[in-house]
């Protein structure tokens, strides 16, 4: 793994490669920039499994896109014209398509990363990241898993490590954590951690999804966290993210 590179659900087991299945990953790539549109598709359409469906310069575009083609992946800058990426974000938000995001900027500004995870995207990539962890972070995505690069992770996790904060006594150690969790509720914080929603949780756990909310109450009540982003870096910073071996 490129030492600029976290990936917040890694396999506790060293990465192999792995037999793909056949099924193709639908990306759309958004970005005002057709120069970037251009490069972006040329390496896309070098790997097998990755087809490039779709092409938007602003973020209304974007929208009409993702109603058309249904894409696995959103590849969505930050900065557009017409509707910004946080706002393409909170319209997907609202409108529940299962189509995961990965934000592909330039920007540094750390308060956008935050936000644009709040808003529910599923990866973070700097445009001037290597072109093979771009690839690498489309394939983590779709397979459900979290995507950010170590700088972002940094500044990420800084934001909810201010005192007096929950999530900054979560991660110094001086949260409020009540009572330690239990095997459930700990399997229910990493599945949060690796991107699942409700549903998928009470699907694979064989539980009502209500059971599944009654668990993030408690969860969030014994840890002092108010969300889902924050739980899943709590997560994150106690290793709770890290799936079993098997």
């Amino acid at each position: 793994m490129d030492k600029g590179t976290a990936i917040l659900s890694e396999n506790t087991q060293p990465e192999t490669e792995q037999p793909r299945e056949e099924k193709t990953i639908r990306v759309v790539i958004a970005d005002d920039h057709p120069i970037v549109r251009d490069g972006m598709r040329k390496l896309l359409s070098l790997e097998d499994d990755i087809k490039v469906v779709g092409e938007a310069s602003d973020g209304r575009q974007v929208l009409e896109l993702l109603q058309e083609q249904e894409p696995d992946i959103l590849l969505l800058d930050l900065r557009m014209p017409n509707l910004d990426g946080l706002s393409v974000l909170q319209s997907l938000q609202q409108s529940g398509r299962r189509t995961k995001v990965i934000v592909l900027t330039a920007s540094e500004d750390k308060n956008e990363f935050v936000q644009a995870m709040k808003l529910g995207c599923s990866g973070i990539v700097l445009k001037q990241t290597a072109t093979e962890l771009i690839t690498k972070s489309i394939r983590k995505v779709y397979a459900g898993e979290i995507w950010l690069d170590s700088h972002t992770t940094a500044a990420v996790m800084r934001q909810f490590a201010v005192p007096g904060e929950s999530m900054g006594g979560a991660i110094n150690g001086k949260g409020r954590e009540r009572s330690p969790l239990s095997t459930r509720e700990r399997e229910i914080v990493q599945l949060v951690a690796q991107g699942y929603k409700n549903k998928e949780m009470a699907e694979k756990m064989f539980i009502s999804e209500q059971t599944v909310k009654n668990h993030l109450h408690n969860i969030f009540d014994k840890l002092g966290v108010s969300d889902r982003l924050e739980l899943a870096l709590y997560a994150i910073h106690k290793g709770l993210h890290i799936r079993p071996e098997r």
